[in-house]
């Protein structure tokens, strides 16, 4: 399921649910600033193999 959240959603995915939080950007933009925690995967890499790391009994934001 694909949804918009806000900030506040965020907030609660991340404390109550352990959301896993993916950042898109690429590798030199995500190392200026992200948000603390996230796991990079830069858009033009993502596919099947790359989001293998990634658990599918929790929650995952992407932005």
């Amino acid at each position: 399921m694909t949804a918009a959240i806000d900030r506040a959603e965020l907030r609660r995915l991340t404390a109550s649910e352990d959301a896993q939080i993916v950042d898109v950007l690429p590798e030199r933009e995500y190392a200026e600033s992200h948000i603390p925690g996230a796991i990079n995967i830069p858009l033009g890499s993502l596919d099947a193999s790359s989001v293998s790391v990634l658990r599918r009994d929790k929650p995952v934001v992407v932005y």
